[in-house]
């Protein structure tokens, strides 16, 4: 189910807000143009279902998307406990950071937490299966897909070499985990 979670960057564990509603959770999101929706319609493809069958399935949903972004390339990323490195790249993951271009993802399967810091709150956005976030580049995140991860998500570019993090080098990640290292 998604859900967000909203803290005083000060207090984490003491949430202020907190809601399932997936309406509730792309309004509350809007005013920092962060898009939150979900793509309902199309049979979800198999989870080891390749590429191509991936695409294929959301490219009606990709082509809006990209249309209105300008955004020009998708491709399908899967993360599971056998993924090689798997703990280095959640450290990674684990970092603020922000990006020179939008962060946009599609959850196919599995679900993950984008936590996002903006002003003085941090936005903890649990994604699920047929959830669509998009953060707006520059904005200061991280994301945890937790110890054990087994998602597939639809990345989509503009530019791949816009993806690259620039991280913030601060601490405020690992005070506002989601779960345990």
């Amino acid at each position: 189910m998604s859900t967000l979670t909203i803290f005083e960057d000060t207090a984490p564990g003491q949430a202020v807000v907190q809601t399932s509603d997936p309406a509730q959770i792309a309004a509350l999101l809007k005013p920092f143009n962060v898009r939150f929706e979900r793509w309902e319609g199309p049979e979800i493809p198999p989870r080891d279902a390749d590429e191509t069958t991936v695409l294929t399935a959301y490219r009606p949903f990709l082509d809006r998307l990209m249309g209105e972004t300008g955004a020009g390339s998708a491709d399908v990323l899967r993360v599971n406990a056998q993924t090689p490195n798997y703990g280095a790249l959640r450290k990674k993951f684990l970092s603020e950071h922000t990006h020179s271009e939008d962060e946009v993802r599609f959850f196919v399967h599995g679900s993950g937490h984008f936590v996002l810091h903006i002003d003085d709150r941090i936005y903890d956005v649990e994604c699920c299966q047929s959830d669509l976030i998009s953060v707006p580049e520059g904005y200061k995140h991280w994301f945890d897909g937790g110890p054990a991860p087994d998602f597939v998500t639809l990345r989509i570019f503009t530019h791949k070499e816009g993806w690259i993090a620039d991280y913030t080098d601060t601490d405020l990640a690992q005070r506002f985990l989601v779960y345990p290292q």
